[in-house]
Order: C-alpha cells, then structure tokens, then sequence
C-alpha cells in the first residue's frame, strides 16, 4: 500500500479521493478510485446548502432522475449516489480522454474521424429520446471521450423529461448555449425537446468537420437572427452528403426538420457502417489503468472530505424508493421572461472553470 494510501482519504469505505478535476457552482469533482475493483471514477460532491439557497433542489433531484434513465455505452454513467446531513456524492464514469471540445479547439478533425463522433451522438441522443429525455443543451464542451476514443454524453443539468412537457406537449423553458441553441427555443414560443436536441447535433457537425460554429458573430442579437434565418456556409472541403445533410438537420422550422430516423438513412451516415468500435450496453466497457503516480493523483483536500463524510451519517441513495431530504418546504427554480437558462455551472464551464465528469461499479 503506498504511503498516501490511507483511510484518511477514503470515502464511505468504497473510494479513494483523489485530486480536484474541477469547481462548479454547488460544488467540487474529484479524482477517484473504487477500493473494491480499482477502477478509475469521478465524484461530483455537492453541497446542500448551496442548492437549497439557489432554490435547484428540483434541478438536481432531476438530474439525478435522468442519468439513472440513460445507460448507454455513449452516456457518461452514474453508478451511485451517496448523501450526507451536507452533501451529495455523484459517482460517475471517468472518461479519460477529456472534452472533444479540446479535439476540435485544435483544429477540424479527419470526414472519418468525424463521421465516427456524429454516428456515437446520434445513437446516445436517439437512445435518450427513447426514455423520454431531451438533452437540450448538446455542445463539444458536454461531450467526454473514453480512453478507447469513444463518444460519452455528458451533463444532464438541463435535461427535460417527457413529463416536464405543458399541455401543449411543449417544453417552454428557454435553455442551452447561444450558437448551438434552435431557433424555436430562442423564440419562447414553446419547442419540442427532441428537435431541438437534433439542430443542436448539427451544430456539433459542422463544427467536427469545420473546426468552428456555423453561425458566429460578436454580437448576441445578430448570431441570433443568423441562427433564426439557418444563415450559414459550408465551407467547401464539406462533402456533398454532409452539406445536404447539414441543411435537413438546421433547418428553422422544427416541423420539417429532419428525424433521427432520417439522418441514419442519410447516404453519408451510412458511409462507414461498420467504423464504429463501441461495446453493447451492460458489457465491462473500459479497463482503467491503477494509480502510480500518487503524488499527482492524491491531495490533501481529498483527505479533508472523507474526514468529513465518516463524521455524518452516510445514506447510500438506490436506484427505488430513495430520496434526498433537504431542510426546506417549497422550492422552485423558475426563469424570468427573456433570461437565459444557463445554469451557473455553465456559465462557469465558459469562463474556463469546467466540470470534468468521469467512472467506477454499480
């Protein structure tokens, strides 16, 4: 056992905490390892109080919710959630490969190297339109890739449930990030979330094979009235099927925009049928390496909070019949008229100050 291994550092008897990967809003996420399987996880540590007074409990109960509703070999998995009187401990797959975002910063990635991405997004999005969960706010930013340089879908703070629809069978919330929000949704006339979700995919696109947004301007109103009129150029190293395919996917009437089931007809989807390295659901999909550089990989801030965790009573949270208590009567989280909902942690991600979701058992 190596000398930082010690149960200083050692939460609920079941992960080793390591370093600190990122801050959000309610809270922190930590490098960590399962002493059970030694197996590579992220955990998220919220803290209570702070979503209380943000008036989110809704928000993370939900979020919650949805990511037990997702697993898929293209989602980011949560295998558990543990809570304390003061915090709550998301334990999540650890996508090794960071952001694709980081990919595409560097540049527009290889048709094939693309065309593999798009493929593994439409299949998680489908899947997740299947248990009636709509993203609504797809970016690189919320994409991680696996040591196996797989796609994994990640945070599922804005996400909406089929339940969450009004009696028009619309979602009214306006929500996602400016240049890879839909129409509909700028116009807080009500949207259908899948389709929303499909325009976003097709920003993702082009930014793969372009290695930049569709619709850009420096000015807010003005990338919104590009985005409201689909006022974009494929550059000319796009190939034809993915120019035509560009067109179905941002088209502005969310009417006639292209289905899923359609984009997997598309010419070009079909290119590479069998180019697509991922596992089936339920199987053992990746082997994370042990830890040897505990020097890199443990802080003192870790050994701090499980300290803190053997202190307060530990309430592990299963999949039925659990819940979070928190100390409070009514609370909701509802949107001023023309604001947008980009949580705080989001606002944080832009500013450089990113969650860095990761994995581990069930």
């Amino acid at each position: 056992m190596s000398p930082r291994e010690n149960k200083s550092n050692i939460l609920m008897q079941k992960y080793e905490l390591g370093r600190l990967l990122g801050k959000g809003t309610f809270g922190k996420v930590y490098y960590g390892r399962s002493t059970i399987i030694n197996q590579s996880v992220a955990i998220k540590v919220i803290d209570k109080n702070k979503v209380i007074k943000a008036g989110q409990v809704d928000h993370v109960k939900r979020e919650i919710s949805i990511m037990r509703l997702v697993k898929h070999p293209n989602v980011i998995e949560l295998f558990e959630v543990m809570a304390t009187k003061s915090k709550i401990y998301f334990v999540m797959e650890y996508a090794k490969g960071g952001e694709l975002f980081k990919k595409v910063a560097k540049g527009k990635l290889k048709e094939d190297v693309a065309h593999k991405y798009f493929r593994q997004l439409v299949n998680a999005v489908e899947f997740c339109h299947s248990r009636g969960v709509c993203h609504r706010d797809i970016k690189p930013e919320n994409i991680l890739l696996d040591e196996n340089d797989n796609l994994k879908i990640s945070d599922f703070g804005l996400s909406a449930l089929a339940e969450s629809k009004h009696q028009d069978g619309l979602l009214h919330t306006a929500c996602g990030t400016p240049a890879y929000v839909a129409p509909e949704v700028i116009k807080r006339k009500g949207y259908d979330g899948a389709k929303a979700d499909i325009w976003s995919c097709g920003v993702v696109l082009f930014v793969l094979l372009a290695g930049y947004i569709p619709f850009r301007d420096p000015n807010l109103m003005v990338m919104y009235r590009k985005i409201s009129k689909a006022e974009f150029t494929c550059p000319r190293w796009f190939p034809r099927g993915v120019r035509g395919l560009l067109r179905k996917m941002l088209d502005p009437n969310p009417n006639t925009r292209i289905s899923i089931d359609e984009i997997k007809q598309c010419s070009w989807f079909r290119k590479w049928p069998n180019g697509i390295q991922t596992t089936q659901e339920g199987e053992n999909r990746s082997v994370s390496p042990s830890i040897t550089n505990h020097s890199e990989q443990y802080g003192d801030e870790s050994n701090g909070l499980a300290a803190e965790a053997r202190q307060e009573s530990v309430v592990p949270l299963s999949e039925k019949g659990s819940k979070i208590y928190f100390k409070t009567t009514s609370i909701s989280h509802h949107l001023q008229a023309g604001r947008n909902c980009k949580s705080a942690e989001d606002e944080n991600k832009e500013k450089g100050c990113r969650f860095v979701e990761i994995r581990e058992p069930s």
